[in-house]
Order: structure tokens, then C-alpha cells, then sequence
């Protein structure tokens, strides 16, 4: 694979994110340091941390950011359901919670497979 963009993990992130993005738009003015702003974070972290670790090269480091990430996910999943407890996440809340539940599998599979590589 010549990059991070083949990897389905990545792809589904990317567009996890994309959607989060697109919903907290609609996330009350007074949230914008608050809920929002933590949960764009989160899922953000999710991609970006599959980049910079497919970047270093390395199993061990690739291992350690893929870590961060399935971190970083939980952390949204639960901002998604805190989002849809308060009335800023209506019909969107159990699709998003979907797509982060599949992101999460993804990347644990991965993250099982490259550490069964490094052996």
C-alpha cells in the first residue's frame, strides 16, 4: 500500500469525521468551546493519528497510534450519546454512534493484525 489513504480504517475515519463535523454545526452558538469543539477533537484525532503513525514507518509506532486512535473514538462515541442525551444530536446520533462503532472494530482488527506482525 503507497499510503495511508488505502487503508479502510482511515477511509471510514475520514468520513466519520466529515459527518461529525456536518452535525455539530447545528450544535447550540454557546457549545462552540464546549461539546462541540471536544467532539470535533476526538473524531478529528481518529484520522489524523492513522496518518502520522502509517507516516513513521514502523509496526511498533504504527502499534501506538492506532492506540491513540481507538482512544480517541471511544471518547467521541460517548460525546455522540452525551450529544443525543441533551438535545443536540436528534435522528443523526444512532447512524454517527454506528459509524464510530464500526471505526472502532476496524481499527481494533488492525491494530490485533500489526501486532501479530511484529512478532
Amino acid at each position: 500500500m503507497d499510503n495511508y489513504k488505502g487503508l479502510v480504517a482511515w477511509q471510514k475515519a475520514d468520513s466519520l469525521a466529515i459527518e461529525v463535523y456536518k452535525a455539530t454545526a447545528l450544535f447550540p452558538r454557546e457549545e462552540q468551546y464546549g461539546v462541540t469543539s471536544q467532539l470535533r477533537r476526538a473524531i478529528l484525532s481518529v484520522p489524523l493519528n492513522l496518518v502520522e503513525g502509517y507516516a513513521r514507518g514502523g509496526k511498533a509506532e504504527f502499534a501506538r497510534f492506532l492506540d491513540i486512535s481507538i482512544g480517541s473514538v471511544s471518547e467521541a462515541k460517548y460525546l455522540i450519546e452525551f450529544s443525543e442525551k441533551i438535545g443536540y444530536i436528534g435522528a443523526d446520533a444512532k447512524r454517527l454512534y454506528g459509524l464510530a462503532e464500526e471505526v472502532s472494530k476496524i481499527l481494533w482488527s488492525l491494530k490485533k493484525s500489526v501486532k501479530s506482525r511484529q512478532k
